[in-house]
C-alpha cells in the first residue's frame, strides 16, 4: 500500500517548509514554538485521518460520516475523565496518563462499536457506488450528531487538559506545550502500528491481498469479508482516539466539531494519496505546519492555506504524494 521506500522526494516537503518559514518568523524561538505547535497538530489530525485512510485506501469507501466517530470519541472522554477528577486535577504526570488513557480506550470501544453498526446497515448496502456512499454517510453523520446531542445535550462542554499537562517545556527561550509532545508520540506510536500491521503480519497481507484480489483471497479460504468490517471497525476506533486528543487539543467539545475536521481530513488524504498511511503523515504534517506558520505570518489568509496547499502540491503530483498502486 505505501511506496514510501521507493521514492524520497515528498520526504523532503516537511523540513523543506519548516526551513523556508525560519527567515519569515525572525525569531529562532518563536520559530521552534510554532514548529512544535504545527507538528503536533498535523500529529493528531493524521490520527483522525489513518482512519478514513485505511477505510477508503483498503475498503475503496467514501465515508463523509467519518466526523461521527470523533465527536462520539471526545464525548466519551468527556464523561470519562469527568468521572476521574482526582487523577486529572493531580500536578503528578504519570496520574493523569492513567486517567487519560483509559478514557481514550473507552473512547476507541465505543467510536469502533458505532462503526460497527454504521458499516452494517449504511454503508454495506452501498459498497461500489460512490455517490451514494457520500449521501447516505452524510446523513448518518448528521443522524449521529443529533443523538449525541440527545444524550449530552447540544452545548460546548469544556475538556480542560489534566494538571500535570499543562504548562510548557523551555527549550532556551521557546515555550513547547507539555500536551503537544504527548500528541507527537501517540501520533508515532499509531503510525508504526499501522505500518507494522500492513506491512509485516498475516492480517496485512491478506488485507493488501484482498484489495488486489479479492476472489483469489476468498478461494484459499479467508473470509475476506470479515477482515474488511474489521478494518471498519480500526477506522471508527482511530477517528475516536483522534476525537480525544483534538478535544483535549482544544480544551471544549461539541456535536459539530468532527463535520468542521472533515475539512482538514480530506485535504490531508487527498495529498497523501488517497489511501497511503505514509502519504496521510507527509499530509497531516503539511497540514499542520501550514496552519500555524500562517496563523502567525499572515492571520487573514490562514483559512485558505491549506486549501492552497493542497493545489500546490496537487499541481506537482495529481495523484498525491503516494498514490496507492491500485487507484
Amino acid at each position: 500500500m505505501n511506496k514510501i521506500d521507493l521514492d524520497w522526494k515528498p520526504l523532503t516537503l516537511v523540513p523543506l517548509l519548516v526551513l523556508m518559514v525560519m527567515p519569515f518568523i525572525g525569531s529562532i524561538s518563536s520559530w521552534l514554538t510554532l514548529t512544535a505547535a504545527g507538528l503536533a497538530m498535523g500529529m493528531i489530525i493524521f490520527i483522525i485521518a489513518s482512519g478514513l485512510t485505511l477505510v477508503f485506501g483498503l475498503m475503496d469507501v467514501l465515508n463523509f460520516g467519518h466526523g461521527v466517530f470523533i465527536a462520539l470519541g471526545a464525548f466519551v472522554a468527556t464523561t470519562v475523565l469527568g468521572l476521574m477528577g482526582d487523577w486529572t486535577g493531580s500536578p503528578e504526570l504519570w496520574r493523569n496518563l492513567v486517567a487519560i488513557f483509559p478514557a481514550m480506550l473507552v473512547a476507541m470501544l465505543a467510536a469502533g462499536a458505532l462503526g460497527l453498526a454504521f458499516e452494517r446497515f449504511i454503508v454495506r448496502p452501498v459498497y461500489g457506488q460512490h455517490l451514494k456512499q457520500i449521501l447516505i454517510t452524510m446523513g448518518g453523520m448528521i443522524i449521529g450528531e443529533e443523538l449525541i446531542k440527545v444524550i449530552w445535550g447540544p452545548a460546548q462542554i469544556a475538556l480542560p487538559l489534566p494538571e500535570g499537562l499543562r504548562g510548557a517545556v523551555l527549550l532556551g527561550d521557546s515555550a513547547i506545550e507539555k500536551y503537544r509532545l504527548l500528541a507527537v508520540a501517540v501520533g508515532l506510536l499509531v503510525f508504526a502500528l499501522l505500518s507494522w500491521t500492513l506491512s509485516r503480519t498475516k492480517i496485512g497481507l491478506l488485507i493488501r491481498a484482498g484489495v488486489q484480489d479479492r476472489e483469489m483471497v476468498e478461494v484459499l479460504g479467508y473470509r475476506i469479508k470479515r477482515l474488511f468490517v474489521g478494518v471498519f471497525v480500526v477506522g471508527s476506533a482511530l477517528a475516536g482516539l483522534g476525537g480525544v486528543m483534538w478535544g483535549l487539543y482544544q480544551q471544549s467539545v461539541m456535536p459539530q466539531m468532527g463535520a468542521q475536521v472533515n475539512v482538514l481530513i480530506f485535504i490531508v488524504i487527498i495529498i497523501g494519496g488517497l489511501g497511503s498511511t505514509g502519504g496521510a503523515l507527509i499530509g497531516a504534517l503539511l497540514v499542520g505546519l501550514m496552519a500555524n506558520y500562517t496563523g502567525f505570518l499572515v492571520p487573514k489568509v490562514a483559512l485558505f492555506s491549506n486549501i492552497a496547499l493542497m493545489v500546490a502540491i496537487l499541481l506537482w503530483r495529481p495523484q498525491g504524494v503516494y498514490p496507492v498502486a491500485n487507484r
